[in-house]
């Protein structure tokens, strides 16, 4: 080899090295970026001046080895390594890293896709996801219903602030434990008034006019246009105030039972057993002329009323009626109250009442009563049905459990209708012999506010509203190569596929090989700083040695030149 070729060979170690130096060199200054992949330089020889292939081993010698000399080295390929980096909290939700093997999918401002594990996302004025650089991240899109549709990718809208529509109740399902050993209810609550008379002298019956009735003293108690305070409690609870204006509302006292029957949410449907309801007595059972005011069965349904019930805001009587309880209720149960909401998100208020109705060798029957003071009738009753366990104490089944409630003049739909599901109930015994009633959740809700968003590993997309709504806006697309090494490098984090990277596969996270996405995290670059100071060190090294071989090899070409001299 002349000495022209060693400088010549010289000058490719100086030039392979020098690739590394470069090389290392990007890897050190992107010790920070985020997602960062560091590369390597692997050098191969260049070419090889034969001057003998050798020779075999003979009978009489062992042959020769090949007479080569190299003629310098080159860069044989620059290795991208795709390992892991480490995962680094940072508590911005928008921030994401894959777990595993995967890029983001990015569109690009020519409308092309490219490929990234930079996941320093955020949203920008229009509520959608994009990069630092304000490409839009790739999603598969939901519907209404918030079901993912695969296969179609789109932009990712969180439109934080915006209003969600009402939703209506439509089922309602309740939990607790009706104790077995409550006794039975076999008897409703009788209130009865005063007997009362007209001014006639005689005795007072369901059609009589309210301004011709007298107290004991000939004072009439009512007088044309007098409005009458109605209270009182039910099962221990305060009703509603309710006024009747006498000649308006009714005249008669039928109308004025009927009324009181209505608002005391006295349930008259005959599958409820005796003969609840108000009404004037004929003499067949209490003093002819009185009040008789009969509750449903139980504790729980139990009217009281006093002299204070009822009220003449504008008469000169201001108490009109004395009330007494003839027969006590007889037979325990359980009130419970809760919201529905309307097709407005309007609160409704439910009570139920559960009285236990029967035992026997096959398990136990409660009946329940359904009440709501915010329907528009006059009458808080809504309906009744039964709820029936075994002997185990575990549910069987329930009837009457389809309510409606009356929303007219509220501009709402009406009726708003629902279902109770009674089938998380139990009918087992209570060691305190107590029973327990609760609406565990309900279906509807209030309008709300998007006020915040989550990114599962699975990348579903959830937005949170304030009334505690959940709706699925879409899920985070990753894509897959065959050969992560095979693609090409662009600006910005990013990637676009190469010739030996292999087709793309555009997958859901934690599928078909791919990671899992983590949401306020950033993955971090995978750089090794002493690995790449070594590496720096041996570059140099490489570079000083060949530049030594190019130094001696013109010392001796100048040698050579004194020699001509």
């Amino acid at each position: 080899m002349s000495l022209t070729s060693a400088m010549l060979v010289g000058f490719t170690g100086i030039n392979s090295n020098s690739t590394t130096v470069d090389t290392v060199g990007d890897n050190l200054a992107n010790l920070n970026t985020t997602a960062f992949k560091g590369q390597r330089t692997l050098f191969e020889t260049l070419l090889y001046r034969t001057i003998s292939e050798g020779e075999a081993p003979g009978d009489t010698g062992g042959g020769t080895l090949p007479h080569q000399v190299g003629l310098g080295s080159t860069v044989g390929s620059i290795q991208r390594n795709f390992q892991q980096g480490g995962l680094e909290s940072t508590g911005f939700q928008s921030d994401l890293a894959v777990d595993g093997d995967g890029f983001f999918i990015l569109q690009a401002g020519t409308g092309e896709h490219v490929y990234t594990r930079d996941g320093s996302f955020r949203l920008d004025a229009t509520q959608t996801l994009v990069s630092a650089n304000g490409a839009p991240v790739q999603v598969f899109a939901a519907d209404q219903s918030g079901n993912i549709v695969e296969g179609i990718l789109s932009n990712l809208v969180v439109p934080l602030g915006t209003a969600s529509e009402a939703v209506p109740t439509t089922e309602v399902l309740m939990d607790g434990r009706l104790d077995s050993g409550t006794r039975v209810a076999s008897a409703g609550a009788v209130v009865t008034s005063q007997a009362l008379a007209t001014s006639a002298g005689a005795t007072a019956t369901a059609l009589t006019p309210l301004t011709d009735l007298v107290d004991a003293n000939g004072l009439p108690l009512f007088a044309d246009g007098d409005v009458l305070s109605v209270s009182g409690t039910k099962g221990g609870i305060a009703a509603e105030e309710s006024t009747f204006t006498i000649n308006t509302t009714g005249s008669t006292l039928s109308d004025f039972t009927s009324f009181l029957e209505a608002v005391l949410g006295i349930n008259t449907d005959p599958t409820t057993g005796g003969n609840p309801g108000v009404e004037v007595s004929d003499g067949s059972e209490f003093t002819a002329g009185m009040l008789v005011v009969r509750s449903n069965f139980g504790e729980v349904n139990a009217v009281e009323l006093d002299a204070g019930s009822i009220t003449n805001t504008t008469g000169v009587v201001t108490s009109p009626f004395s009330f007494v309880t003839a027969e006590p209720a007889a037979g325990g149960g359980v009130t419970t109250s809760f919201n529905v909401f309307d097709s407005l998100g309007n609160p409704v208020d439910v009570r139920l009442r559960m009285a236990l109705e029967s035992k026997s060798q096959t398990g136990t029957t409660w009946r329940f009563y359904a009440e709501s003071v915010d329907d528009s009738d006059l009458s808080p009753v809504l309906g009744t049905g039964t709820v029936t366990f075994d002997v185990n104490g575990q549910f069987v089944g329930a009837g009457g459990t389809d309510l409606a409630i009356d929303r007219e003049g509220v501009g709402s739909a009406s009726p708003a209708t629902f279902t109770l599901d009674f089938s998380q109930l139990t009918g087992l015994a209570s060691p305190d012999g107590t029973s327990e009633l609760v609406m565990a959740s309900q279906d509807g809700a209030p309008a709300g506010i998007l006020t915040g968003y989550t990114i599962e590993a699975d990348g579903i997309v959830t937005g949170t509203f304030s009334n505690q709504l959940t709706r699925v806006f879409g899920q985070i697309a990753l894509a897959t190569f065959p050969n992560n090494e095979g693609l090409v490098a662009l600006s910005e984090n990013t990637f676009t596929f190469g010739p030996n990277s292999g087709d793309v596969t555009v997958v859901a996270p934690q599928t078909e090989g791919a990671g899992a996405v983590r949401s306020a995290a950033l993955e971090q670059s995978n750089v090794e700083i002493a690995r790449e100071f070594i590496n720096l060190i041996t570059a140099s090294t490489g570079i000083s040695s060949a530049s030594r071989v190019i130094r001696v090899a013109d010392d001796l070409l100048q040698e050579l030149l004194l020699i001509a001299r």
